[in-house]
């Protein structure tokens, strides 16, 4: 295992969206995934449920979708709002800024709903990827806990960092969570959050990195001096 700096993990995971097809020795899935049960949880209620798919039944998980999309069939009606139904600013912007970075590096112009609906496609075959991760949450939970899940997940991504792997998070997997479900067979308490692509990156495969907002904007600074200013 590599020894990886914890701001390179940071600064160097991001959604990969090509893999080889090398496989990730369970031994590290397990490696990483026993680590990530480090992270922290609200009460250490450690709420999330997840499912980690290789080899046929991930091939028979792909299919199974494929054939949905080769078909037509309707999406399954997501279980939470991914987001705000009206997005203000500056929300709204940069959400418009990714998604012009993202198609426009593919050669996809904004009114093509056929060619973005292809390159969404490629979600439902991981990407290439060789492993998915696939992570629930009990229904009953509140907004906190889905904060804790988002914690363990990016601790997950974080150590696969660690061992030369990438990962490519995908809330899109919800729209197809009945299919998930028939190869998982979760209990009915729980929901489907998200899937996980997860193995060695394809870097003959083009990427645009997306920018992060400067410093300023998402950050406050309370100062000291400024509280004693107040004070005065």
């Amino acid at each position: 295992m590599a020894i990886v700096d914890v701001y390179e993990a940071v600064t160097s995971r991001r959604a990969v969206r090509g893999f080889t097809d090398q496989p990730v020795p369970r031994e590290v899935l397990e490696r990483v995934l026993s680590a990530a049960a480090w992270a922290p949880s609200g009460s250490n209620l450690q709420p999330w449920h997840a499912y980690v798919l290789t080899g046929a039944r991930l091939a028979e998980l792909k299919k199974r979708v494929g054939e949905r999309v080769a078909a037509g069939t309707p999406w399954d009606e997501r279980e939470y709002e991914m987001y705000p139904s009206a997005l203000k600013s500056p929300y709204r912007e940069r959400r418009s800024a990714f998604g012009a970075q993202r198609y426009g590096a593919l050669g996809i112009s904004h009114d093509d709903w056929e060619a973005h609906q292809r390159a969404a496609a490629a979600n439902w075959s991981c990407f290439g990827a060789p492993a998915a991760l696939f992570c629930y949450i009990d229904r009953d939970m509140g907004l906190p806990q889905w904060a804790d899940a988002g914690m363990y997940l990016q601790t997950v991504m974080l150590l696969l960092r660690a061992e030369g792997l990438h990962s490519c998070p995908q809330m899109a997997w919800s729209v197809y969570r009945r299919t998930v479900a028939e190869v998982l067979s979760p209990p009915d308490g729980l929901i489907l959050f998200c899937g996980m692509s997860i193995g060695f990156e394809d870097v003959t495969v083009g990427h645009a990195r997306t920018g992060r907002a400067p410093l300023e904007e998402t950050v406050t600074f309370v100062e000291s001096s400024a509280i004693r200013s107040h004070a005065a």
